[in-house]
């Protein structure tokens, strides 16, 4: 006996003269919705949008650019993905993005040049209505990639003679002086500092704020307590075997940034001295789980929703408004001290092989 064949009906997949059928509209009024059209009222742009999420449509973004000019899309690079700073960075730019219409295409550099400059091809070839360049640091190689392109972009602490480029500027001081006045208060007096690589200028910003810190305080500076690590956690460890060699140790270390506190506390740990009792730490940047270490970690907090909302309005503003002669060209983004449990007065007693 034959088996009676059956078939399944297919659903037609949804296209612009569907929502424009569903909409009660033209074809041309989604068009012009889609692209983010002034000439559309809220009312016809309302029932396209409705149209759109009950038939589940996906405009064909690719179009959309060749149409509009632009592909509503960022770039933004980073330094170092594994650096949990920049991961929470780039979720909170993608937040603001998403809310305001935008896509966001990210790359990281990890350190390399050669990554950096295939980067930058890869967001000229994807069309980017412009880069927000974060490495702080290591921009100077695609500066001219994107300069040569006209692309808009922001920096961070980073100054270019260009209209198209933004820069973001970074209050370390308030937070730095805040750190070590809280360590004075404390009744240190021996205060170490941990810096990032001299190669990066936020790393040379963070160890000159720490010196006019301590000169504002009267305090001595030593050279060997100066260290300079490489922003992981391997680089805390090593800044502080460093000072451990020391035969005159300091009594609180304040490090460039979390990742090299994390790794001064899982050093002291296996040298058997106790945070704080023993030794004062403190991080800058308060990642997400700087709270979460034993003791909870001291920090300098540099807000990534506040860095991300000021590079995501920088791009905005020159995406979208680009021949506006006053469109603002810096962005402050200040830090501040966030106290937690691995700072506290020195040990009285004298000074032993412990710090």
């Amino acid at each position: 006996m034959a088996r009676k064949e059956t078939r399944k009906t297919v659903a037609k997949t949804p296209d612009i003269r569907t929502v424009a059928a569903l909409a009660k509209v033209s074809i041309a009024t989604v068009s012009r919705t889609i692209n983010g059209s002034s000439a559309v009222s809220d009312r016809l742009k309302k029932k396209v949008w409705t149209a759109i999420k009950q038939l589940n449509y996906f405009p064909n973004t690719h179009a959309r650019t060749l149409v509009s000019g632009r592909s509503r899309l960022f770039g933004i690079m980073v330094e170092n993905i594994t650096n949990p700073f920049f991961p929470e960075l780039i979720q909170s730019f993608e937040e603001i993005a998403v809310a305001n219409g935008y896509e966001i295409l990210v790359s990281s550099s990890n350190s390399d040049p050669a990554v950096l400059t295939r980067c930058v091809r890869r967001m000229l070839e994807r069309k980017v209505d412009g880069v927000a360049v974060l490495t702080f640091g290591e921009e100077e190689p695609v500066l001219d990639q994107l300069m040569h392109n006209n692309i808009p972009m922001v920096l961070a602490e980073f100054r270019l003679d260009d209209p198209k480029a933004g820069t973001i500027l970074l209050d370390y001081t308030t937070g730095i002086r805040e750190a070590v006045d809280h360590l004075i208060v404390l009744g240190h007096s021996k205060i170490a500092f941990l810096a990032g690589p001299q190669s990066l200028h936020s790393a040379v910003t963070r160890a000159n704020e720490y010196r006019m810190a301590m000169e504002a305080t009267g305090l001595p500076i030593q050279k060997n307590w100066i260290v300079e690590c490489d922003h992981t956690l391997k680089g805390g460890v090593s800044g502080f075997g460093k000072l451990q060699a020391l035969p005159v140790r300091p009594t609180a270390i304040l490090c460039s940034n979390d990742m090299t506190a994390v790794g001064v506390l899982r050093a002291a740990y296996m040298e058997g001295l106790r945070v704080p009792q023993d030794l004062s730490v403190i991080g800058l940047d308060d990642i997400a789980f700087a709270e979460y270490t034993l003791p909870p970690l001291t920090t300098i907090r540099l807000s990534r929703p506040e860095l991300a909302r000021a590079a995501f309005e920088a791009l905005r503003q020159q995406a979208e408004d680009p021949a506006n002669p006053n469109l603002q060209r810096e962005f402050l983004v200040s830090t501040s001290l966030v106290i937690r449990g691995s700072t506290a007065p020195p040990p009285s007693a004298p000074q032993s092989s412990h710090f």
